[in-house]
């Protein structure tokens, strides 16, 4: 009987590709020819059809008992052991080749799979079965002595490997009296055999990522659960461009049968600042400095200033929605969806997340290229936006599909595009400019507090003259809008907690929304609670919820979007960005020095 599909799932790749590979060592989800692409593997959304279910590749141990999974130190090379009741026992290590080559970084679209025997006398099953256009069409298959090519209209795949290929065929199982080696990837030929390359790319991938993590600036306490969500978010890099992936995949409800199904596989602008804040912690510059190249294309191709909240990897500014009605959905709960309408919508709390982001820019000396007197002109236009939109209704920056308000948060937002836009002019000795920006950012902080604070609760409020309170408000610290000993934000940090704390997690907000009412609690927003406690002083509070965060992480110690509180179930798109970068920032802010350590 198949098991439900589950996040207890490890992530490798290359900044190109991925795999998500579960307890069982079944890779159930990789997007080809890069994230966003034909989910080859989709069984995490169609874990149905028996055992002739597609969707999958499996490496199957006669007898199954048990497993064991971890990744190989501060490596992207994930390990499972699988164990039979027998006593028998394999081990097999996936991975994505990622090392520099040639003077620059190979990263071929490609899985490479490596199965060893452990103890005994493993019998094993290999079970490859890849299937096209959201699991419309099955492959053709064609073979070789050392190959299988699987075939569609507009793509072939093809596996090369040493294991027998008409057991491989024939999914027959065999006794694994030696290692056997599998490389999936394009339809070309190996430039050696499959163990000759397979051993060398995994010893140039691990010494590449070891590399990679012996240079980031890591806090003295929780340093692997950093690092691991460094390496992570490393991993949601679509390196060729510079954007960061909200997540690996699409349509994992936030919530059991919800319907709040969302395709996560593009860039969110909203996610910006804290990207940057987070890479920056972490001292990588390389993958900032991408990352700040993809958001200033976007502010160059934007017309009028005009920015959307979220776009492709490359650019894309259409990502049309649309429901796929071949994948029954995770656990039999689609729909799954492919595209994502809030590209349509208004939200205005981009502009300053942008800014906010790409100011580092302008102030950075460790970058590569240094901001221009056009990138500020085009920032500016930015700027215009946010002016002109601080006080119109918006979806607000948790996407409400069908009614509008003004949001505070986004007009928060709006104030810190024209703070740091004064303060880049103010830098680039412009005081014509500075002092525009700086009046307009007064003028937006007058109707904050004007139209946004409830006197008679002592907090703001989530919008214009509203009633209620949402986790977006705890940014007003964070951001410089109020500093953190200011009565209004404690406040604000008191009503948020009673409104909007469930147990140890926090939700966006507690009203009910275009699918009533929330159930599960978003995890950047216990993080952004976090960080708020440890800037009213309440360190001790902060540093306990941070562990019990840490502890409700699944076995290699990643996140996804949401939690049930009552649970600690896992739901939402994995591995998510926004609580990726919440580890990271909340560990610089609450660990010790390493002075206490050293």
């Amino acid at each position: 009987m198949t098991k439900p599909a589950s996040l207890d799932l490890g992530v490798t790749g290359n900044c190109v590709v991925s795999a998500l590979v579960d307890r069982e060592a079944r890779i159930v989800w990789s997007c080809l020819p890069r994230f966003d692409g034909d989910p080859v593997f989709h069984a995490l959304v169609d874990n149905g059809g028996g055992a002739d279910a597609r969707g999958h590749w499996s490496i199957e141990l006669g007898g199954f008992e048990r497993s064991e999974q971890e990744y190989l130190g501060n490596t992207a090379v994930l390990v499972t052991r699988l164990f039979s009741t027998n006593g028998s026992a394999v081990e097999v290590t996936d991975f994505c080749p990622r090392f520099e080559r040639h003077g620059r970084m190979f990263r071929p679209q490609m899985l490479v799979r490596r199965v060893r025997p452990l103890a005994g006398t493993p019998r094993i099953c290999v079970r490859v079965r890849p299937s096209f256009g959201y699991g419309a069409h099955r492959p053709a298959v064609t073979h070789g002595s050392n190959h299988i090519r699987y075939v569609s209209e507009d793509r072939v795949l093809r596996l090369t490997t040493d294991a027998p290929v008409s057991y491989v065929l024939a999914e027959t199982p065999f006794l694994l009296e030696s290692g056997i080696n599998l490389v999936l990837g394009a339809d070309e030929t190996l430039s050696g055999g499959p163990e000759a390359i397979a051993r060398e790319f995994q010893e140039e991938t691990e010494g590449h990522w070891r590399r990679w993590a012996g240079r980031l600036a890591i806090p003295a306490e929780w340093q692997d659960a950093v690092i691991r969500a460094a390496i992570t978010l490393k991993l949601c890099q679509f390196e060729e461009t510079g954007a960061i992936v909200a997540a690996m995949t699409t349509s994992i409800p936030e919530a059991p049968a919800s319907g709040r199904n969302w395709d996560y596989r593009y860039c969110w602008l909203r996610d910006a600042f804290f990207v940057v804040r987070a890479l920056n912690s972490l001292s990588d510059v390389e993958t900032m400095e991408h990352y700040l190249r993809y958001l200033g294309n976007i502010v160059g191709q934007a017309v009028d200033g005009h920015l959307q909240p979220v776009y492709g990897i490359a650019l894309e500014r259409r990502l049309d929605e649309r429901e796929v009605p071949t994948l029954a959905g995770y656990r039999g709960m689609g729909p799954v969806r492919v595209g994502n309408q809030a590209f349509e919508h208004h939200q205005h709390d981009v502009y300053g997340n942008v800014v906010l982001a790409t100011a580092q820019s302008f102030f950075d000396r460790r970058l590569l290229r240094a901001a221009t007197e056009q990138d500020f002109l085009r920032l500016e236009r930015v700027g215009e936006q946010a002016w002109q939109v601080h006080a119109t209704p918006d979806a607000g920056m948790w996407e409400l599909r069908t009614r509008e308000r003004v949001h505070t948060s986004s007009a928060l937002m709006c104030w810190a595009a024209c703070d740091r836009l004064a303060r880049i002019a103010e830098h680039r000795g412009l005081p014509e400019r500075a002092r525009l920006w700086s009046g307009r950012a007064a003028q937006i902080r007058a109707a904050i507090e004007s139209r946004a604070f409830d006197a008679a609760r002592g907090s703001f409020m989530e919008s214009f003259d509203g009633n209620d309170v949402e986790a977006g408000l705890l940014l007003m610290a964070e951001v410089g809008f109020l500093p953190a000993d200011d009565a209004r934000f404690a406040g604000t940090v008191a009503r948020v907690e009673e409104r909007l704390r469930r147990g140890d997690h926090l939700f966006r907000y507690a009203a009910a929304d275009d699918f009533g009412l929330p159930t599960t609690a978003f995890n950047i927003c216990t993080f952004w609670y976090i960080d708020a406690l440890a800037r009213i002083g309440r360190r001790a509070e902060a540093r306990e919820l941070f562990e019990k965060m840490l502890a409700g992480r699944n076995h290699l110690g990643l996140l996804s979007e949401d939690i049930a509180p009552e649970s600690g179930e896992h739901w939402g798109n994995y591995p998510q960005t926004y609580s990726l970068v919440g580890i990271v920032n909340a560990a610089m802010r609450l660990s010790r020095g390493w002075e206490a350590f050293t």
